[in-house]
């Protein structure tokens, strides 16, 4: 049973959710990211261990998300994000696991070889995948797909928001942190003063500061951004994290959570790079540093900008003292699953462009 539920019984009744991933997921050590010893502690959460065939953070996310498409009965699941979205891979993997199918709208970003693997294992996975230059254009695009769905006579499918960022879904993350606190209970860690975590649609980072604000616990979340104001702002996670809580006390939370303290969440924009899908020296720097550190993999997107961060924190004596946890929100398994026999030509002819012009020349290497 999740520890979110294991605490409140009645949260379990009234909430949707269908198992999909394997916890708790293991807390390593990575006092080679800190040679010089200047903080208590680094400590990486691996939820890139999460769930097979695919890891990461949005498993979490997707088992309440799929949970609540299955209860109301839905057969497709319509989901949105960038070309090369970790997102919508995942929800095309689980999609063909609980037999519905996935659309997946997604927008033109930065060519990379994670985009064109993503792309591949997602055709290869049955979704069916529209292309859009432009987030107006992707709108009217849904929207279009509503239409026919609605007037073909065909149910409408359920909308996953981009990275699976809803009231809903970051229920994920709550629970993650309950997750957390037992695993310091049995000893597997000390308690983190600060937990550094990448930030697309924010429900990650979200999630995670309401479960310790439940749990009365201290630790402050540093969110590092990767995507633009749109997706990533301390409005957004106000509001999200203002109906999440709304979501726990209709499910039977018996009391409401502390709101999001300022000085319990802080939202890092300095890394982001300037445009989502945009590799940066100071990424894959740190990509490089923790492959070497750990003998784990990230990437240039998310997690090596979020460690890219914390690196920098690190070596201006912001972290000395204190003990640091890096959430790891990449699927371990990176590009293991072989895409060698799929054939990018079976892709609508917009996302042919990613597989006929030239990765960026951060990724080169």
């Amino acid at each position: 049973m999740l520890p979110l539920f294991d605490s409140y019984p009645a949260l379990q009744q009234a909430l949707p959710f269908v198992s999909l991933g394997r916890y708790p997921t293991p807390v390593l050590r990575a006092d080679a990211l800190d040679p010089d010893r200047r903080c208590a502690g680094l400590t990486v959460k691996h939820d890139g261990l999460s769930g097979t065939p695919y890891g990461g953070n949005k498993v979490r996310k997707l088992e309440f998300l799929f949970g609540d498409a299955l209860a109301r009965g839905k057969r497709a699941v319509l989901t949105f994000g960038g070309a090369g979205s970790n997102h919508a891979l995942a929800t095309a993997i689980y999609a063909q696991r609980l037999g519905l199918q996935a659309y997946s709208f997604l927008l033109r970003q930065p060519n990379s070889r994670s985009l064109r693997y993503n792309l591949l294992r997602s055709l290869a996975s049955g979704a069916h995948l529209r292309h859009f230059d432009s987030v107006p254009a992707l709108a009217g695009g849904a929207l279009l797909q509503e239409a026919r769905l609605l007037f073909g006579a065909h149910q409408m499918p359920y909308w996953i928001p981009p990275g699976g960022s809803s009231a809903l879904g970051v229920l994920g993350y709550v629970n993650a942190a309950f997750e957390l606190q037992r695993q310091v209970q049995a000893g597997g860690l000390a308690m983190p003063d600060v937990i550094y975590i990448a930030s697309g649609t924010m429900g990650s980072a979200v999630g995670l500061a309401l479960g310790l604000a439940m749990l009365g616990l201290p630790a402050r979340v540093c969110a590092v951004a990767v995507t633009d104001r749109d997706f990533s702002s301390l409005d957004k996670a106000r509001k999200l994290y203002a109906q999440a809580s709304r979501l726990l006390r209709r499910a039977g939370l018996d009391r409401s959570p502390a709101a999001l303290q300022a000085e319990r969440f802080t939202l890092r924009v300095d890394f982001f790079g300037g445009e989502y899908g945009r590799y940066t020296q100071a990424g894959m720097a740190a990509v490089k540093r923790f492959r070497e550190a750990t003998g784990m993999r990230i990437e240039g997107c998310y997690t090596g900008k979020c460690l890219a961060a914390l690196t920098a924190d690190l070596q201006t004596g912001r972290l000395d003292g204190q003990r640091v946890l890096f959430w790891n929100t990449y699927d371990a398994g990176g590009h293991d699953h072989p895409v060698d026999a799929v054939d990018y030509r079976l892709l609508p002819a917009p996302f042919h462009r990613y597989f006929e012009t030239d990765i960026q020349p951060l990724d080169r290497d």
